[in-house]
This record gives C-alpha cells, sequence and structure tokens, in this order.
C-alpha cells in the first residue's frame, strides 16, 4: 500500500516572537546554525520514508509562497491551504479527503513541521513499525515519546500492557491525558506506563476516515464534499464553504479520546517540540558558560544566556539565564523562567493595534 505524509504547518508560532510573525511563522525558521528551516528538515527526514510526491504540507493559505519557494520538489497540487484556521480535525479531515480521491486507500503519516528529531534512523525505524501496525484493521497509532523528566507542559499517553498484533513494540492505549501539575507527572515518570503525547499520527486514510465518520460526521461529510471538488472549477468555493463551516477541534478529543483500537509505539530518537526561546540551546551547541551565541553579540561575563543577535551589536556584560534576540524592529529581552509568557507581548502588541509587529 502507498505511504504517504501530512505535514501540517498552518501554526504561528507565538513564542518565538520577534523572529516569529504572522508572515514568517516559526516552521520557515532556521534555528540552527545549518540554516535549513523547521519545515525544510521535517520533509528531508521523511524522504527515506515517503516520496516528495506523496508528501503533502497542509498550511495556511497566507503561507503557499513559503511552502513553494523551501520546498521546490512538493508539488504545487500537494499544498493544500486551510481558508481559515480549524485546529487539527478539521487538517487531517481535509487531507485524508484529498489523499483518499487520489489514491483510494493509503497509510497516512500525520506530523508537525516544526519539531526537531536527534536521532533519525531511530525515528525511521519507529515510524516503519507504526505503518506495519496501522495496516492491521482499523489500528490507528500514535507516536509516544519515553519521557526523562517530569514536563508540565505535555500532554500524556497512558498505555496497557496489551500489545498490538504481531509487534510487541505496540501497546494498546489506554487513555490520553491532559497536562498535569508538576506532582501528577513526577507519578508518570515514576509508573513507566506514561509517554508524551507528540502529535504524531499513522493510520490508513479508511481507517481514520471511519472514525471521522462515526465520532465527527459534520467534518466527515464535509471534508468528503471537499476531497470531491478537488481539482474542479468548484474547489475553491467548496473548500471555503465547508471549512468555514468546521467546528475548531482537535484530533486527540474528536477522535483519539474515543475511538477503540488506539496504539502507541514509545519513541526515544531525541525528539524536541521547539516549543520556545529554550529549546534554542537545547538543540544547538553552548559555550563554557552554557551561553548560545548567534550574529553580532559581544559576551563578556554573561552565564546561561541565548542571546541572537541582528544587524546592531548586541553588547552583554554579565547577564544570566536572560534571552535576547534582536530583529530590525524589535527586540525581546526575557528571564529564561517566563518563556511561557512571550505570546503575551502579541496579545498587547494587538490590542495597541501595532498589528505591524506580529
Amino acid at each position: 500500500m502507498k505511504t504517504t505524509a501530512v505535514i501540517m504547518a498552518g501554526g504561528r508560532g507565538e513564542r518565538f516572537w520577534p523572529k516569529s510573525r504572522n508572515s514568517r511563522p516559526k516552521q520557515f525558521l532556521s534555528l540552527t546554525k545549518d540554516g535549513e528551516t523547521m519545515i525544510q528538515k521535517t520533509v528531508k527526514r521523511l524522504l527515506p520514508l515517503v516520496e516528495a510526491e506523496d508528501i503533502f504540507i497542509v498550511t495556511n493559505s497566507a503561507y503557499i509562497g513559503l511552502v513553494h519557494d523551501q520546498l521546490p520538489d512538493i508539488p504545487k497540487e500537494n499544498i493544500l491551504a486551510e481558508p481559515c484556521a480549524r485546529n487539527t480535525a478539521p487538517c487531517i479531515a481535509f487531507a485524508a479527503a484529498v489523499i483518499g480521491r487520489k489514491y483510494d486507500d493509503a497509510v497516512m503519516l500525520v506530523l508537525p513541521s516544526d519539531h526537531l528529531i536527534g536521532y533519525e534512523d531511530l525515528y525511521a525505524k519507529t515510524l516503519k513499525k507504526a505503518i506495519d501496525v496501522s495496516l492491521e484493521g482499523k489500528n490507528l497509532v500514535t507516536i509516544g515519546i519515553t519521557p526523562d523528566y517530569p514536563e508540565t507542559g505535555y500532554g500524556y499517553i497512558k498505555f496497557g500492557n496489551e500489545t498490538a498484533e504481531g509487534n510487541s513494540d505496540a501497546y494498546k492505549v489506554d487513555r490520553f491525558v491532559e497536562k498535569p501539575d508538576l506532582p501528577t507527572a513526577k507519578e508518570y515518570l515514576a509508573s513507566g506506563k506514561y509517554l508524551w503525547n507528540s502529535g504524531m499520527f499513522v493510520w490508513k486514510i479508511s481507517s481514520i476516515m471511519a472514525n471521522l465518520k462515526e465520532f465527527m460526521p459534520a467534518i466527515y461529510e464535509g471534508a468528503l464534499r471537499i476531497g470531491e471538488a478537488f481539482g474542479t472549477e468548484n474547489y475553491t468555493e467548496v473548500l471555503s464553504k465547508e471549512f468555514y463551516a468546521f467546528t475548531s477541534e482537535s484530533i486527540d478529543f474528536g477522535i483519539m479520546e474515543k475511538a477503540d483500537d488506539i496504539y502507541t509505539l514509545p519513541g526515544s530518537f531525541g525528539w524536541d517540540d521547539v516549543g520556545n526561546w529554550l529549546a534554542v540551546e537545547r538543540i544547538n551547541e553552548v559555550d563554557a558558560d552554557k551561553n548560545y551565541i548567534e550574529g553580532n553579540v559581544i559576551s563578556i561575563g554573561s552565564e546561561r544566556a541565548t542571546i541572537c543577535g541582528g544587524k546592531r551589536l548586541i553588547a552583554a556584560v554579565g547577564v544570566e539565564d536572560l534571552i535576547i534576540v534582536d530583529t530590525d524592529d524589535a527586540v525581546l529581552i526575557c528571564s529564561k523562567n517566563n518563556t511561557q509568557d512571550v505570546k503575551k507581548v502579541i496579545a498587547q502588541l494587538n490590542e495597541q493595534g501595532r498589528t505591524s509587529l506580529v
């Protein structure tokens, strides 16, 4: 059976302001010194498993040009433009309907565009196992990440002892749980029965469509109408009408928390969701004082700082545990303890009508 991939690339990456903007969000930025953007890395590590012609990008209509520029080997018809943001369930249903029209049925890898993977060979092996599990019956497979500390910023997957037929590495999912408080996260870690929810999925088109039909019938029907119109002169009109009518709902809440035959494969391949500026020091080399320094910067006596310079010189003297990022029109100075609050800057800018900075 044909293996396809859907890369979800519609997010805004607000916690990476001021580099991430509405016009060029995080997935289209390079946050590593090799110059490759997040979405380019996502596509590149898929190529051993999926042909470029079978990779589909779902993104905001405003980012079509960026996708074309950064991923010239992806066919233009495989870049699916959402007319508005409606969360992951409509995004996935849209892609599944289009791929189903092209191939009738196929394996569908569903992946975020803005994660980094440290060990790509292990990643590929894990996905291959997930593909095998997805081919049995109507199995829905999710890739969980083996936790190594009690993270409170991720949802978790609780799994049991039952394994998939023919694959002892895939465990039947017991339940999905929301982001825990710290004591609960410590309990999850100690139990050895919980994985971080990575947002990566593998299933057949027929399997996810059957579940959409059962649990999200309005989105299922709308997606079918979009798929039927794909490639016709009415496509844009149908897409807009149906997409705006969709409720905004995640695939986790809409399907994964309700369906049967859900399995998870534990992943230990150096996953990082690159959620905020703290990730930069994790994914790049730091100096002897644990600073990450990039661009036009002089650092004297600074420790544990992330400093990204632009055209202007940044002179950092004796700063500790700070994030400093300079762009042409804005400078961010942020304590490492408050990186989650960077998106509040965007909220204030919008309230003040300073949308050119967002």
